[in-house]
């Protein structure tokens, strides 16, 4: 039962009828709605999106962390988490954990999706779990991401109450479908989320396996005399894996990546989007600014599932 089904006033029962489906929906969609955390950064909300462990949530909700994060189940049980890719101007990450046989929510093409449909919301606010609220879609279209310089992403506008917790859970359609991955942070007086069609085709585009490189990194700030027009930061190496690719190939603990095969380096994400490459071990070429000079490490990297 669904409450698309039941909107009719010819029905007996209507209303007693209308909050069975309702709470119906709701528990149908919980086990699949987890709570994200991260150190000195509080929390948000993910959604399960595949069984193997594949969990979407908020960009924001991440930040530039690539460890320290771990998600909390509904049955309890917790996992470190691993960004496997993250997009600030969507406000889209997908992280991975080890589990298998996850309840993956059930999703949506948000495409159809019309102005005056039933919505709602399942998250954690103010880290209250479990947390449902509804309302209906007030508006569909583009939304200008502040601090972008102009950059537009697709969304949906409705009047469902969101409150920080809520972040990078899902918008469900009345059939306990996801339609939206609720993202709050552009607010105004109306919530706003991030289209299911949008969320699916990022996901789909993540590669499933990256090259392994085995360094820890943060981005720095670059000497004047080293920046390039577009680029004034670089990657600091704060520490390699132990026979590691990296520590194998020379790659030293207070070098500066700038690039990967002449692609300039800025920040984590550009490294992990340089480094997707297919099933095959492959063989790189890094600039590195080491004690003040420019030098050429080549690195025979491993293929290895989304590990930079």
């Amino acid at each position: 039962m669904t409450l698309d089904t039941l909107i009719s006033p010819t029905q007996n029962g209507f209303g007693r009828a209308f909050s069975e489906a309702m709470i119906e929906v709701v528990e149908r969609v919980k086990p699949s709605v987890v709570q994200v955390r991260s150190k000195g950064r509080g929390g948000g909300a993910g959604v399960i999106w595949r069984t193997d462990g594949a969990i979407v949530t908020n960009h924001h909700v991440v930040g530039n962390n690539r460890s320290g994060l771990e998600v909390l189940l509904p049955d309890g049980r917790t996992f470190e988490a691993e960004v496997t890719q993250s997009n600030a101007t969507l406000d889209l990450a997908l992280l991975k954990i080890k589990a298998d046989d996850l309840p993956a929510a059930p999703v949506a093409d948000s495409t159809h999706l019309r102005v005056g449909e039933m919505v709602f919301a399942v998250g954690h606010p103010w880290g209250l779990r479990g947390v449902v609220t509804a309302g209906i879609v007030s508006a569909l279209g583009n939304v200008t991401i502040p601090g972008s310089n102009g950059r537009e992403a697709q969304y949906i506008r409705s009047d469902v109450v969101l409150a920080p917790g809520n972040s990078g859970g899902p918008m469900l359609n009345a059939a306990g479908e996801v339609v939206g991955i609720n993202a709050m942070i552009f607010g105004g007086d109306l919530a706003v989320a991030i289209p299911s069609h949008v969320t699916t085709t990022f996901v789909a585009g993540v590669p499933s396996r990256r090259a392994y490189l085995g360094v820890s990194i943060q981005s720095v700030e670059l000497p004047v005399n080293f920046r390039k027009e577009g680029r004034n930061t670089g990657l600091l190496v704060v520490a390699t894996d132990r026979n590691g690719p990296a520590e194998k190939s020379g790659l030293m603990v207070g070098d500066i990546l700038l690039d990967v095969a002449q692609k300039p380096l800025s920040n984590p994400d550009s490294l992990l989007d340089a480094l997707a490459v297919s099933n095959e071990a492959n063989s790189i070429q890094l600039g590195v600014l080491r004690g003040g000079n420019l030098v050429g490490v080549q690195v025979q990297v491993g293929a290895a599932e989304q590990s930079a």
